[in-house]
This record gives C-alpha cells, sequence and structure tokens, in this order.
C-alpha cells in the first residue's frame, strides 16, 4: 500500500542485487515505485508483482522523459552500473560509460524534468587504500582503480549539480554488501558473482569445488583481508532513510559511509559459513590480488547520527543463514 503525499521513486537497476531490495524496502514503506533496468544483469523474478518495469537504458533521454511523466517521479535511487573491480581494469572504458557517462544523462534529465531528489550508489573504493583503521567521509578519496574513478566522478558531478540547479542528492558509500531478504523474496543472483560470503554459499552447495583465499600475509590477526560486511535489507533501510532526509530538507544534501564499523577476515566469513551450512569449504590458498587492502572498516557515525539508523541483522551468521535461503531457492527459481 502507498501513503498518500509520497512521490513516486524511479529505482535504476532495480532489478539487480541491491537495487531489487531497495523496492522492497520503498514498497514496505509505503512508496510508490517504478523500475528501469536493461536486465544485463537483473531479473525480472527479483521484483514484486504491480512494480511497473521500464526495460531500456539509463541513458536513453526520451524513455525517462516518458517514465517522469507516466510515473509522477518525485526522487531517483540510482543503482544501475558496473561493478566488478578487475574488469574495470581490463575495460576501464566500460566502466566510464556505464557508470560516468550514463550517470551523468541521468542527471541531466532529472535536471530538465526537475526531478528534486537524487540518491547514488557509490562504493568504499573511492577511497583506495586508506590510511585509518577505521574510514570516515573526511578520509581521503584516492581510488586505485577505474571503478572507483567511475563513481568518485559521478559524486562529483553531483555536488556541481546540485550547487547550480534545484536537486539535493544522497552519495551512500558501501563497503561489503551481502545477504538477502530476511523472507527470501530477492538476494544476489548474477551468475559468476565475485563477493566472498555468495562464492562461499555457492562451493557449500556444491556449485565451485573450492573457496580461493587470496593472500594470507596481510597484517591481520589471522592474515586474511578483513573488510566490513553489511546486510542487503539494512542498506536498503539506510535508502529509504536518506529520501526521507532529503525531502524533510531540499536545501541539505548527504554523503555517508554504509557498514558497521567492524570486520571479519576472510578465514573468519568461511568459519562462519562452516558453522551455518555444518560442513567443511575447501579453501585454496592463492596469491595477493593487486589493490587488496589489509583491512577496509567504516565508520558509520554519521549515517547513525543524521538518519537514527540502526542495523536489524548485523550478525554474521544472520547475513550468511539469508543468503543461504536465498541461494537455495534461486536454484529452485532456475530449475
Amino acid at each position: 500500500m502507498t501513503s498518500p503525499g509520497k512521490p513516486s521513486v524511479l529505482v535504476t537497476g532495480g532489478a539487480g542485487y541491491i537495487g531489487s531490495h531497495a523496492v522492497l524496502a520503498l514498497q514496505d514503506a509505503g512508496w510508490p515505485v517504478a523500475v528501469i533496468d536493461n536486465l544485463t544483469t537483473g531479473f525480472r523474478f527479483a521484483l514484486p508483482d504491480g512494480v511497473p518495469l521500464y526495460e531500456g537504458d539509463i541513458a536513453d533521454a526520451d524513455l525517462l522523459a516518458r517514465i517522469f511523466a507516466e510515473q509522477g517521479t518525485g526522487a531517483i535511487m540510482h543503482f544501475a552500473g558496473s561493478i566488478v573491480v578487475p574488469e574495470s581494469v581490463a575495460d576501464p572504458l566500460k566502466y566510464y560509460l556505464n557508470n560516468t557517462a550514463k550517470s551523468r544523462a541521468l542527471i541531466e534529465a532529472a535536471v530538465k524534468a526537475g526531478v528534486p531528489h537524487f540518491i547514488f550508489s557509490s562504493t568504499a573504493a573511492t577511497y583506495g587504500i586508506p590510511d585509518v583503521a577505521a574510514v570516515s567521509e573526511e578520509t581521503p578519496q584516492r581510488p586505485i582503480n577505474p571503478y572507483g574513478w567511475s563513481k568518485l566522478m559521478t559524486e562529483q558531478m553531483l555536488a556541481d549539480v546540485a550547487a547550480a540547479h534545484p536537486l539535493n542528492f544522497g552519495v551512500l558509500r558501501y563497503f561489503n554488501v551481502a545477504g538477502a531478504d530476511p523472507e527470501a523474496r530477492s538476494g544476489q543472483s548474477t551468475a559468476g558473482a565475485t563477493h566472498l560470503i555468495k562464492v562461499a554459499i555457492e562451493a557449500a552447495l556444491g556449485m565451485r569445488e573450492s573457496v580461493s583465499v587470496f593472500g594470507t600475509d596481510y597484517a591481520t590477526p589471522d592474515g586474511t583481508g578483513v573488510r566490513d560486511y553489511i546486510h542487503v535489507s539494512d542498506l536498503a533501510a539506510a535508502h529509504v532513510l536518506t529520501l526521507e532526509a532529503l525531502i524533510a530538507d531540499p536545501a541539505r544534501s548527504l554523503t555517508m559511509n554504509c557498514g558497521y564499523g567492524r570486520g571479519f577476515s576472510v578465514n573468519e566469513v568461511l568459519d562462519a559459513v562452516d558453522r551455518v551450512t555444518n560442513q567443511k569449504l575447501d579453501r585454496r590458498i592463492e596469491g595477493r590480488r593487486a589493490g587488496d587492502p589489509d583491512s577496509l572498516i567504516s565508520n558509520p557515525a554519521r549515517l547513525k547520527q543524521t538518519l537514527g539508523w540502526q542495523p536489524a541483522h548485523a550478525e554474521l551468521d544472520t547475513i550468511i543463514a539469508h543468503a543461504l535461503a536465498w541461494e537455495r531457492k534461486l536454484r529452485d527459481l532456475r530449475r
């Protein structure tokens, strides 16, 4: 049920992993929602019944103008883009097209149509390899790959456009997103995903022979890389709170890190998968990947203080259990 007075939200990439969870969170909170997705990495089955899906490109100005008119769009949540770091190094032009040039086209269309609120899916990759234990929004942004640069350029575009036009924005910099909707309505569905928890669960279900551990000589307690994992539904909830804050104060824009402020090593994650699935994964030790920092942990103080956000699914075993339930459902969907 949508609530009166809430503007329609256009979710780009809304049939993808994080976007589909944002759609669920918006719908659960009573917001009217529409989705644009080219379905290269998204899936129709990820969308609830009744959510309008426009299959197309976010750089298609005519299509966007039609969506804005038909839906009465009052806000955009922008998730569409490419996200695989090694691919960005091998094919940088793809990332500057999908993540930067097409974001520019989307922002221009929003300005022309007078859409006043814009929330952007950014990344901790804009920080590169930080020299602090917990990364705050003031930590210098020094990307080390085209993926991080392509997102940082869009952040800068939004700041410049907001200074020149009646638009405010929320930039949310994600750390490691994991898990699935607690009711198994959506989850991570892309084949060949590189996210550790999904890879480990695929191995636990017999879909992979082993899990690679890239480097055991990092400056961490057990030698494996440490990351801050955030449950995708907690992240989606942060987007809804950000939208409410932007509407409440159109003169203010927000930039916030999204994480829990604590990290788990690769070995700790794999131990948890062993525990939740009650089996032992085959771990293959390999060399470090270029550009992987020892540790990457957020300082989420601004997110909590600004929005009153509190995670509901922060336990690592819970994140893994939800991801496992989705992977089993996904296997049935594909049969």
